[in-house]
């Protein structure tokens, strides 16, 4: 495709569990809103405060079996013993309207979605270290701080994740949560103002000088 047609960006915002990837896409889309969120459809129980259709789709494993069958994802994931998917149909209802995705999913996801749009651009959310992560796991809401074993996997998960960092464009390290956000903010406006996004602008622009 030429760069004066160039769709629109699908950004990929991927992290372990816990390392903050969905609250910093919470604190960043309100500023962008020509950058919307595909809406991943889940087997998980809601957490406090998600709500369905909005944070994520929540269905059963069986209706989710069956959109996977029928080809509909277009990436899926079992994380931590639930489904995760992303309809290939939030793609392009977000991009019919000429907005970007953002995309908040896991490395899993992350990897399914480089093979199917090599132009997508990756960000990764790396927590400051791993007791810092493993205190948020303790505290995180729907998860049970006695429940040690659990945190221990999921820390064993998240070591196995962190080191695929070397396969995304940008890294943000979750450490001052503000900070992060002006990273990530900066990351997405960068991308949109790359030259292959504005050559129709910039044509128009010089047509008005001629």
């Amino acid at each position: 495709m030429s760069e004066a047609t160039a769709p629109p960006v699908c950004f990929v915002l991927s992290a372990p569990s816990g390392a903050g990837k969905t609250t910093l896409a919470h604190a960043v889309l309100p500023k962008l809103p020509e950058i919307a969120r595909t809406v991943s459809w889940t087997t998980r129980n809601p957490r406090r405060g998600e709500r369905d259709g909005v944070d994520y789709t929540f269905v059963t494993q069986d209706a989710f079996d069956e959109h996977q069958a029928a080809g509909g994802f277009l990436e899926s994931a079992v994380v931590h013993g639930n489904s995760y998917g992303t309809p290939a149909s939030e793609i392009e209802r977000i991009q019919a309207d000429g907005h970007d995705a953002l995309m908040v999913i896991d490395v899993q996801g992350a990897e399914a979605v480089r093979t199917r749009l090599a132009a997508a651009v990756t960000i990764f959310v790396l927590p400051p270290s791993r007791k810092v992560l493993e205190d948020r796991l303790g505290g995180r809401d729907g998860a049970d701080p006695a429940n040690e074993e659990t945190i221990h996997q999921r820390l064993g998960v998240a070591a196995e994740e962190i080191a695929q960092f070397v396969r995304y464009d940008y890294l943000v390290i979750n450490d001052d949560f503000d900070r992060a956000v002006r990273e990530l903010e900066a990351i997405l406006i960068a991308e949109r103002c790359k030259r292959r996004q504005r050559t129709h602008e910039a044509s128009e622009i010089l047509e008005s000088f001629r």
